[in-house]
């Protein structure tokens, strides 16, 4: 069974995970708005990221998830729509 909600806690966890973190970046600070280049965060460690998500929540992101969500913040809306969609189906 699938979790039932994506939370920037889960975002930065599995980023951190899979990709680490810049030693610049602190990912505690007020990042939710700012894009993942800025981040630090290249194609590469996005999907990286893409597929723990999918794994760990049971879903299947679309191929443009991080062409579409720049920032945490959309990213976790869009995994919270997947998510929501997946229950409801």
């Amino acid at each position: 069974m699938s979790k039932q909600e994506f939370t920037f806690a889960d975002l930065k966890r599995i980023l951190l995970e899979g990709a680490g973190a810049d030693e610049e970046i602190d990912l505690d600070g007020d990042i939710l708005d700012v894009d993942f280049e800025s981040l630090g965060y290249e194609s590469l460690a996005l999907l990286e990221t893409g597929s723990r998500i999918e794994r760990e929540f049971d879903i299947t992101l679309d191929d443009d998830i991080f062409a579409d969500n720049s920032t945490p913040r959309s990213l976790v809306e869009a995994v919270n729509a997947s998510l929501r969609v997946t229950v409801d189906a």
